[in-house]
């Protein structure tokens, strides 16, 4: 079943009405080509309840739609994932957006370091940042989330680091870390409880400098082992993710 989002206004529970509008009600009716009776599911942004609603009719730059029932989502994570991802080579922030939205994250923030080989200036940037959005979008329907995680703006290591002063938990793959530490790793993950804010620091393709992760711990940012092998840059985010699905939710 397709998803979509609208906005909280737009849902008349009341009268059993929900409106879709923009790009979505053209997707719908001109894509899609979806008939009266079909079924849809919608979410409102910061409404964690899914309305379940069929296509009436289509009114002028809108899709009206029968409220069936409402029900409450249970696709997030019990806890807050924030990804401050290291900007990577060609399109692999594309895929590590994709994946940490159906993985559970609750925002990606890009991130410029010393040895992120992609620089972007202002103008760059605001369009990467604006695609990138899309892209989350997409993906939050794809996976049947009740949010779409924001990507944020890109921040420099320093402003990243100040930005996760409201997590619990901060930590930052490390290849250094050693599989000896994979101990301290685990129960680090397994203490995140229900409710907590996480920060994952990802490196890029050449990894951080030693300043960049002395300036991490300094921030009370932990660092942790993947285990053996050196992973690429697009999965690392995806293997932390994969464990707290795995601690949080089975």
């Amino acid at each position: 079943m397709y998803r979509f989002f609208t906005d909280r206004e737009n849902i008349d529970t009341d009268n059993r009405t929900v409106l879709i509008k923009g790009e979505d009600q053209n997707h719908i009716k001109n894509v899609l080509r979806m008939k009266k009776g079909e079924e849809v599911s919608v979410m409102a942004v910061g409404d964690s309840r899914e309305y379940r609603c069929a296509v009436r009719s289509y009114p002028d730059d809108a899709v009206d739609l029968e409220l069936l029932f409402i029900k409450e989502s249970d696709t997030e994570l019990p806890c807050e994932v924030v990804i401050y991802q290291a900007l990577p080579k060609a399109d692999k922030m594309e895929t590590v957006i994709t994946k940490s939205v159906e993985l559970g994250a609750t925002r990606i923030v890009p991130v410029a370091t010393k040895r992120s080989v992609v620089k972007l200036d202002e103008a760059k940037a605001a369009k990467k940042v604006e695609r990138w959005n899309a892209i989350s979008e997409s993906a939050a329907k794809q996976s049947k989330r009740a949010i779409i995680p924001q990507v944020s703006q890109v921040l420099s290591l320093e402003e990243a680091l100040s930005d996760c002063a409201d997590c619990n938990v901060r930590i930052i793959p490390y290849e250094l870390a050693g599989p000896d530490t994979a101990g301290d790793t685990r129960r680090l993950i397994e203490s995140i409880e229900k409710g907590m804010k996480v920060a994952v620091f990802i490196g890029p393709e050449g990894g951080f400098t030693d300043e960049e992760i002395e300036a991490a711990k300094a921030a009370n940012v932990v660092p942790v082992t993947l285990g053996r092998r050196i992973l690429r840059t697009e999965t690392a985010a995806m293997v932390v993710l994969s464990w707290l699905i795995y601690t949080q939710e089975i």
